[in-house]
């Protein structure tokens, strides 16, 4: 038997010996669980104490770790070596937060430090162009407004973080169009001005089709306006690894900011894909925006595992989703301009770990991803909360609370913070149903009794707590880091390869056939594809 096999039994057997155990019960027993249970870094602090867990539970949990490959992946990543074996290539999203006097990163005997670099100050020079007026349209007039066209990673890291960083918005409106749907387009132009405004086209191939018809779709409506094709270039830039492919469609060699192979669209904000950040934040922001992120990477690398918040955060995710068989996972930013951030999650995590096959492409034998969603509080306590609380299912909540806030109005901050800190509180203790009663004790006793099953709370729900100093861009960015090795870790941990998609690919290849079909031919599909084909035709027909 592997030592892994065997601290992946211990914890079965551990998961046994505790089930019983509430964490009402828990607190009464340690008085300092709190102060056992957290870990600050910066002004983020990660409190844990209010999971199903001893500190018998944790080391187990680091046994787990110690004996799976995550130490060898964590040195492979750091030195480029390509763990991402499907595609053959290295992990170094992590090396885009670096600053330009760190030691030498090798790729293939290059070391990519210059050119992250290069590139990282010709995108910040291009924004600042666009924030100080310089860069101007065909017309002459300055940039008002700024929108950035991809989808995936190349759209949700940017757009979370734009709208995380709304309180420090320069001078250019940003916006997003990432969806196939003409709605998505047609509704950003609407208001805008084709001569004021700057097109962003991300697509590291530059073949994406969502993002190429997109792409046209802008250019249709910049040539409708009237204004000379020569000025196209005044007004599209490219983030592509394709400058060939770039320049074909009209921008200028200039304006083509690079991509490397070896960072995936969902790790990618930190690259010149965050192009919409540096125009929305400015320069000193967005590197603050790394540093942050840099700050928890050497966290991550230099810290025992026990202590280490990336770490602890996905050894407690794995507790649940493989020992304690959790439904699914909830991640809930008190903050209206965090709002995005369960959807990156969503795509971070899921696509990350939705696999059923090891890195060699065997059967994995446990449970992997899970589910992973999540709304802005206070808002989702008035819809998917009542399940947390007293649902039959067990989904863990992550609680990402910022303590100070942009806007002045104090009163609204407190009320909020007050909110997050009291759902983790009540789905921790719960109500017992002698509480309940007593609530009740004013009712008629067969009233009361009817009434108080419905109002007890067998509480023992999990959270974990992130809370930030402030919503600024170098905790966003230490924040984003934590997360992303939290799914780094899980995936060394399980032996799957964290960092491919294959699932995302095979549906995209079947539309190549169908999207003909929708206007001719005889579709040789399944009963109902053939039959969906056959309604949509008579739709247009009508």
């Amino acid at each position: 038997m592997t030592a892994f096999t065997e601290a992946w039994q211990a914890l079965e057997q551990h998961r046994l010996d505790t089930q019983h155990l509430h964490l009402r019960d828990r607190f009464a027993a340690e008085p300092d669980r709190f102060g056992n249970m957290h870990e600050t870094l910066d002004g983020l602090l990660f409190d844990y104490s209010k999971n199903r867990l001893g500190e018998d539970t944790l080391q187990l949990l680091c046994r787990l770790a110690e004996a799976s490959p995550l130490a060898g992946q964590m040195h492979a990543m750091q030195n480029g070596e390509k763990i991402n074996l499907s595609e053959h290539r290295a992990v170094l999203h992590t090396a885009l937060r670096l600053p330009p006097d760190a030691a030498p990163v090798y790729v293939d005997g290059e070391n990519i430090l210059p050119k992250i670099h290069r590139e990282l100050d010709r995108a910040l020079a291009f924004a600042e162009s666009l924030n100080n007026g310089s860069h101007r349209g065909i017309t002459d007039k300055p940039i008002t407004d700024f929108v950035h066209i991809g989808i995936g990673g190349s759209d949700l890291g940017p757009r979370m973080c734009v709208e995380a960083l709304k309180a420090y918005r320069q001078n250019i409106r940003v916006h997003f169009v990432s969806n196939s749907d003409d709605a998505d387009i047609s509704r950003t132009l609407a208001h805008l001005k084709p001569e004021t405004t700057v097109f962003s086209i991300a697509s590291k191939s530059f073949r994406t089709p969502e993002t190429l018809l997109n792409a046209y779709a802008a250019r249709a409506w910049y040539r409708d306006a009237g204004l000379p094709e020569s000025g196209i270039y005044r007004h599209f830039c490219a983030i592509s690894s394709d400058v060939a492919a770039a320049r074909n469609f009209g921008i200028a060699p200039d304006n083509v900011f690079a991509m490397f192979d070896w960072v995936g669209g969902r790790y990618s904000v930190w690259s010149t894909i965050g192009l919409p950040v540096m125009v929305a934040v400015g320069t000193d922001r967005f590197r603050e925006l790394l540093a942050g992120a840099h700050a928890m990477d050497t966290h991550f690398f230099q810290t025992p595992y026990r202590r280490n918040i990336p770490v602890l955060m996905a050894l407690i995710s794995i507790w649940y989703n493989n020992f304690q068989h959790a439904d699914g996972q909830t991640a809930v930013p008190y903050s209206h301009n965090l709002r995005h951030l369960p959807s990156w999650l969503n795509q971070l995590d899921m696509e990350s770990l939705g696999k059923n096959r090891t890195a060699d492409g065997r059967p994995v034998p446990h449970t992997t991803g899970g589910i992973v969603f999540g709304e802005e509080g206070v808002n989702c306590q008035h819809a998917y909360f009542q399940l947390l609380h007293q649902g039959t299912r067990l989904i863990p909540c992550d609680f990402i609370v910022p303590m100070t806030t942009a806007y002045g109005i104090n009163r609204q901050h407190r009320f909020t913070v007050a909110n997050a800190f009291a759902q983790a509180e009540a789905l921790m203790k719960g109500k017992t149903l002698e509480e309940a009663r007593a609530e009740l004790a004013d009712l008629p006793e067969a009233e009361r009794e009817r009434l108080a099953p419905q109002k007890e709370f067998p509480g023992n729900r999990p959270s974990n707590s992130l809370l930030l100093s402030a919503t600024d861009p170098r905790r966003l960015g230490m924040l984003m880091a934590a997360y992303e090795h939290r799914t780094f870790v899980q995936g060394a941990i399980w032996g799957i390869n964290p960092f491919d998609q294959w699932g995302v690919e095979y549906g995209k290849e079947l539309a190549k056939t169908i999207e003909p079909e929708l206007d001719r031919g005889n579709p040789q599909h399944d009963s109902s594809t053939n039959g969906l084909i056959a309604f949509y035709r008579a739709s247009q027909n009508r």
